[in-house]
This record gives C-alpha cells, structure tokens and sequence, in this order.
C-alpha cells in the first residue's frame, strides 16, 4: 500500500522502517542465529472510539511456550508460507478470525531473535481500516482478544519495569487485563514509539516481579 492510504498518524511509524536497525528494538539480543527458526507476527493498527489502538492477544494459559502471556497474533511459518506477511496473516486468521483482506500492510520491522525458543521474529505492521469485533478462533493458543488504545499504553502510571528472577529487566504495560504486557511483545512496543516519538516520560526505576501464570 502507498503512504497516501495511512492516516496522518501512522505516516512517521511508516516513515521511520527505513531507518530502523535491529539493536533499536532489541539492543540485547539484535542478530538472531543462523539455525534460528522462522516466526511472524502481525502488530496491527487501527482506530477506535479511544482513538489509534492496537490488536493484541492473551495466550492461553495451557501454551508450552509464553503461555498466558499477551502478544500479537502471529507463529511459526508454515513450509508453504511465501513470505513473513503470509505467516502472520494466516497466523491472525487461525488465531481470532482476522480476514488478510482486511488489512493494508505497509512494512515490517527488522528479525528479531526471541532466545528462550530459538525464534527469528519478524513483526509486519499493518492498518484495518474498518475495525470489527474478534474472538478467540483457537482456543488452544488464545483466551482472549482486545484493542489497546496507544494512549493509554503511553501514559506513564501505565507503564512500569519487570524484573525476572535472573536480574533480567524490560518494559511493561498495564493494560485491560489481569495479565500486564510485559516480554518481547512489550519490547518491540516501547522501543518502537520511543523510536517513532509517541513515548511519553516515564519512571524506569518502578519494579514489580515478572507475572506469575495461573
């Protein structure tokens, strides 16, 4: 899709992927390995009555990996995926009943390595024009399924630092959940708009443990 089909608001994130290298999403771990398995992710955007929100997803609980933890719509690629864009699409259609002809992709950001599984991500940005109602489809992999409003995610009594048991720390939402956004879904949300402008300034030094998963 052209820049000229995005809203105003959209068109600095557009703008930004050019630029973007790796170590600005994932300073810690920027180059996923060679033996690195394939993965995408879909971070849509829209607008709702709260203004430009974004689609994201509860794990299920039963999940080996991440599970009950939020995320975007997205997995593994599939033999017959021709590309990260298919993967995700087909990944959001089987998760929560997203129509790929429903959204207007215009980019993606940079693979990223998630280490606990071996993953090499890649997040595609998209935008729905006409937003509508989704539930879980498979119940297997989701619980849930919400919209974020961007300002709510930015406002600073929202957002706090996790910090695993390791010493491991990184950024965290509160959002409409029993469960905060927190991991490398959180990562690439709060390194991305800091990058792009939308972040405002927040208290790094407010800790709370990592999630425990009921």
């Amino acid at each position: 899709m052209t820049q000229s089909t995005l809203p105003e608001w959209l068109l600095p994130l557009a703008d930004l992927l050019e630029s973007l290298e790796p170590e600005h999403l994932a300073p810690s771990f920027p180059t996923p390995p060679a033996d690195a398995r394939q993965a995408a992710v879909l971070m849509l955007f829209a607008e709702g009555s709260e203004g430009p929100d974004l689609l994201l997803t509860l794990r299920a609980s039963t999940l080996r990996a991440h599970a009950g933890q939020i995320a975007f719509p997205g997995g593994s690629t599939d033999p017959g995926d021709a590309d990260a864009t298919e993967t995700a699409l087909r990944e959001a259609e089987e998760e929560v009943g997203l129509v790929p002809d429903e959204v207007q992709v215009f980019g993606q950001l940079p693979n990223l390595w998630l280490p606990p599984n071996n993953f090499a991500v890649t997040t595609v940005l998209g935008y729905w024009p006409e937003p509508r109602e989704l539930h879980p489809i498979d119940t297997r992999e989701v619980e849930a399924v919400f919209r974020a409003p961007i300002a709510d995610l930015m406002k600073p009594s929202n957002r706090f630092t996790v910090v695993h048991p390791s010493g491991w720390r990184g950024p965290a939402f509160s959002v409409e959940s029993d469960m905060p956004l927190w991991g490398f879904t959180a990562g690439v949300v709060s390194r991305l708009f800091a990058q792009v402008g939308w972040e405002r300034e927040w208290d790094d030094s407010i800790t709370r443990p990592m999630p425990v998963i009921p």
